[in-house]
This record gives structure tokens, sequence and C-alpha cells, in this order.
């Protein structure tokens, strides 16, 4: 069983920046793609961000490209979410996800392993 567990959330205002981070626990860490999903209120869960296991390749939606950026740390066991140029839209739980079979990019029912998620809030 692997748990993750987020943490970084918080209020910003339009502009500012959070940086989200995802310490997983259990089986290897390296073996795992691993993505970033939101939820805003009364919307479905998206995929924001995903990267391989090595590292080398990323993906990142429409609404976020050139604004977050995601990276990993294997020998840490952690995935980290670099926000910048927070918008109000970006309001929503965010969620760390892994993905044992390797989907590419990962959607929803490909991953594995949910974290509970933590509440990133960007007031204008």
């Amino acid at each position: 069983q692997v748990q993750l567990v987020e943490s970084g959330g918080g209020l910003v205002q339009a502009g500012g920046s959070l940086r989200l981070s995802c310490a997983a626990s259990g089986r290897t860490f390296s073996s795992y793609v691993m993505g970033w999903f939101r939820q805003a209120p009364g919307k479905e869960r998206d995929v924001v961000a995903a990267i391989t296991r090595s590292g080398l390749l990323t993906y990142y939606a429409l609404s976020v490209k050139g604004r977050f950026s995601i990276s990993r740390d294997n020998a840490k066991n952690t995935v980290y979410l670099q926000m910048n140029s927070l918008k109000p839209e970006d309001t929503a739980v965010y969620y760390c996800a892994a993905d044992v079979g390797g989907s590419w990019p990962p959607g929803n029912y490909d991953m594995d392993y949910w974290g509970k998620g933590t509440l990133v809030t960007v007031s204008s």
C-alpha cells in the first residue's frame, strides 16, 4: 500500500505563488508516474500536471502551462508542484496521485493511489 500526503496549500492573492509537496511512503516511489490533479467546487477532478518515473518528461494542462512546474526527487520520495502567477480560477483542492502502470499522460482512472488533498484558495 502506498500513502501519499500533500502539503503546502493555503490562501494566496492573485499573482502569488505556492509550492505543493507530496510525500510518498510504501512501495518504490521511482516506479510510479506521478500526477497532480485538482477539483474545484461543482466541477470534476482533472489532471493539472504529471511527471514520468525518471522525471525527464512532464505534462501540463493547457490552463496551467507556463505557470506551473512539476518536479520530483526520487531520493526523497517526493513530488512537487510549483505554482506561479496564480489566478482565482486555480482555487481547488489539489490531489497528488500515483500510477503504477505508467499511463501517459495519466487520467483520473489511471491512478492507483491518491492523497487526501490540500486546499488552494486564490483571492482576487
